[in-house]
C-alpha cells in the first residue's frame, strides 16, 4: 500500500476556471461560483471554509461529478471528469444511509454499483467496518445506532471503494462535540497510519478549529460569487495541540480572514447591504444575537473580544457564532476587525436598555441597514390597505437568489421585522402588514 505522502507533487484533482451559474426568476444568470482554480495533490488534507452561500457544497459536488461545471474544467487523474467516477467517494453530513438496509448492506452498496462479486463485496465491507470501529454491528439497522455510529457507517461505505479522493461535506457537524472530535481523530489515525488507499482528502467545514487541527492547507472562499480568496498553509505536524500558542495564533489568523469584508462578499458593508435587497442575510437568531452582545459587554470582555475566546465562552460553534456576529456588524451594533469583535456605542446602549426599548432600537437599525426590510416597509406604506402578500416579496427576491435561498432570507427578514415592530406577518394568510396602530382606517383609500 502506497503511503499517502509518497510523490506529493502528483495532482489528484485539478480545477481550472470552474464556474457555476443559476437562472433567476427574471431569467437572468447569476454566478454561484466563478473562476475557481484549485489543485489537490497526493498526500494532503485540504479544508475548505466559507460562509453560507459561498458555494462550498456546490464545488464539492462538482468535484464528485454529481453536477457539472458551466464553465472551466475538472480533471481527475489527469483526465477530464465526466460525471461520477470510480476513485472518488463522498461522506455526507446527513449520513445518507438506507434505513431498511443493515450496516453490512449499506457499506456494500458502492461496491455493488461497481459490479464487485458478492463474496469480494462481503470481505471488503467487513474489513472496512472493522477498520472504522464497528465490528460486531454488521447486521444492525441504522435506527439501532447512535449518530456517531451512523456516521462511521457512512465513512466505511466511502472507504470500502478504496478511493483516491475522499470528499467530506460537513461530516462531523451533525454530531455532538465529543463524538465529532473522537471520529475526527480516528480518521486522522487511519490517514497517518496509511491503512487506506486514499491519496487526498478534501473537507468542507464551518468549524475553523477543526480545519486547523486536521488540514495541511486551508482554502477560504468569498461569496457572491464563490471564489478562492485566501489560502493558509499549516506548517505544524499532526497530532496538534489546540492549546499551543502556534495553533491558537493560526486559528486567530483564519478567524481574521473569515470575518474580513472580502470573505463575507463584496456587498458585506452595512452601507452596501442597505442598497441591495438580494443580500444574503446571515442565518442569525435574534435571541442568539442579543446573548452574544450581552456576553460581549459584560466581564471579562467589557466590549471587546477575540472571536475564538468568545465562541468558547458562549459555547457556540463557528456555524452559529459567525452569522450572529455578522448580523450584529450589519446592524451596526458591533464591528469586526482582525478576528476581534467590539461593541459599538449603539451596541452598548442596546445592552443597557430594557426589552421594549431594544425592539425600537432594533427596528430603527433594521430599516436603516437592511435593504430588504426597508423595501418591505416601503411597499406596505405605499399600498392602499397597508398589506402585501409574502409571495410577492418572494418573487422579487428570486431575481437575485435561488428559490430556497430566497425563502430563507425572507423568513429571516420577517422574523427580524416582527421583532423590531416595523411590520407584522400572519402565518395563516401569508400577509405582511403595517403594525396594527399604523394600518389605514377602513375605507380610507376610497373616494365617496
Amino acid at each position: 500500500m502506497a503511503s499517502p505522502t509518497a510523490d506529493a507533487s502528483e495532482s489528484v484533482v485539478e480545477l481550472r476556471g470552474v464556474s457555476k451559474i443559476f437562472r433567476t426568476a427574471d431569467r437572468s444568470d447569476r454566478a454561484v461560483l466563478e473562476g475557481v482554480d484549485l489543485t489537490l495533490k497526493r498526500g494532503e488534507i485540504v479544508a475548505m471554509l466559507g460562509k453560507s452561500g459561498s458555494g462550498k457544497s456546490t464545488l464539492l459536488r462538482i468535484m464528485a461529478g454529481l453536477v457539472g461545471a458551466d464553465r472551466g474544467e475538472v480533471r481527475f487523474r489527469g483526465q477530464p471528469l465526466r460525471g461520477t467516477a470510480e476513485g472518488i467517494a463522498m461522506v455526507f453530513q446527513s449520513f445518507a444511509l438506507f434505513p431498511w438496509l443493515t450496516v453490512q448492506q449499506n457499506v456494500e452498496l458502492g461496491l455493488e454499483a461497481q459490479g464487485v462479486h458478492k463474496e469480494e463485496r462481503a470481505r471488503r465491507a467487513e474489513a472496512a467496518i472493522d477498520m472504522i470501529g464497528l465490528s460486531g454491528f454488521n447486521s444492525a439497522l441504522p435506527r439501532e445506532l447512535s449518530g456517531g455510529m451512523r456516521q462511521r457507517v457512512g465513512i466505511a461505505r466511502a472507504l470500502v471503494t478504496e478511493p483516491d479522493l475522499l470528499l467530506m461535506d460537513e461530516a462531523f457537524s451533525a454530531l455532538d462535540v465529543l463524538t465529532g472530535e473522537t471520529l475526527r481523530d480516528e480518521m486522522l489515525d487511519l490517514w497517518e497510519d496509511g491503512r487506506t488507499n486514499i491519496k487526498c482528502i478534501l473537507i468542507v467545514s464551518h468549524n475553523i478549529e477543526e480545519a486547523v487541527m486536521m488540514a495541511d492547507r486551508i482554502v477560504i472562499l468569498s461569496s457572491d460569487p464563490g471564489r478562492i480568496r485566501a489560502e493558509v498553509k499549516i506548517p505544524f505536524p499532526r497530532p496538534r495541540n489546540r492549546d499551543s500558542s502556534q495553533v491558537r495564533g493560526l486559528i486567530d489568523e483564519v478567524y481574521t480572514l473569515m470575518t474580513s469584508p472580502a470573505a463575507m462578499g463584496p456587498r458585506v458593508t452595512a452601507l452596501a447591504a442597505a442598497r441591495d435587497i438580494g443580500y444574503r442575510l446571515p442565518d442569525a437568531d435574534i435571541s442568539q444575537m442579543e446573548a452574544i452582545l450581552d456576553l460581549l459587554c459584560e466581564a471579562p470582555f467589557f466590549g471587546r473580544a477575540d472571536l475564538p475566546h468568545l465562541a468558547e465562552e458562549a459555547g457556540l460553534t463557528d456555524d452559529d457564532l459567525l452569522p450572529a456576529c455578522e448580523a450584529l456588524h450589519l446592524l451596526q451594533l458591533a464591528t469586526i476587525e482582525r478576528g476581534d469583535i467590539s461593541a459599538t456605542g449603539l451596541g452598548r446602549a442596546y445592552y443597557e436598555t430594557e426589552p421594549p426599548e431594544r425592539k425600537v432600537l432594533f427596528g430603527k437599525q433594521l430599516l436603516q441597514h437592511v435593504a430588504l426590510a426597508a423595501h418591505i416597509r416601503r411597499e406596505l406604506e405605499q399600498s392602499e390597505d397597508g398589506e402585501i402578500r409574502e409571495e410577492h416579496v418572494l418573487r422579487e427576491l428570486e431575481a437575485f437568489l435561488k428559490p430556497d435561498e430566497a425563502e430563507r432570507v425572507l423568513t429571516l427578514a420577517i422574523e427580524w421585522g416582527r421583532y423590531g415592530e416595523v411590520y407584522e406577518y400572519s402565518y395563516n394568510s401569508g400577509m405582511l402588514t403595517l403594525p396594527r396602530e399604523e394600518q389605514p382606517a377602513p375605507g380610507a383609500g376610497t373616494q365617496a
